[in-house]
């Protein structure tokens, strides 16, 4: 297993322009993780732990929007993204 050590973001439908469908076509869920796909796959299997104890846990590479080694975890609220924030996060590269 490989784990990179990125920056994590949050976002969620109806912010930003984001919509309910993600780059690999599936539609966005808790879960969901938008990517760099020069950094990792889409398609690729993540485990995402923060730095500070937060676990996101089992999620995918659907989606895209971010550029370099960060990951954008999706939340189903606005509230929830805000509260997350940005922190730094360890990316297991499940395969």
């Amino acid at each position: 297993t490989a784990a990179k050590s990125m920056t994590a973001t949050a976002y969620t439908t109806g912010y930003g322009g984001v919509g309910t469908r993600t780059a690999s076509g599936t539609t966005v869920h808790v879960g969901t993780v938008a990517v760099d796909r020069k950094v990792i796959p889409l398609g690729t299997r993540l485990y995402i732990v923060t730095n500070d104890g937060f676990v996101y846990g089992l999620s995918v590479a659907e989606d895209t929007g971010v550029r370099g080694s960060k990951v954008d975890l999706y939340f189903d609220t606005y509230e929830e993204c805000i509260n997350f924030g940005r922190r730094g996060c360890t990316v297991y590269i499940l395969a």
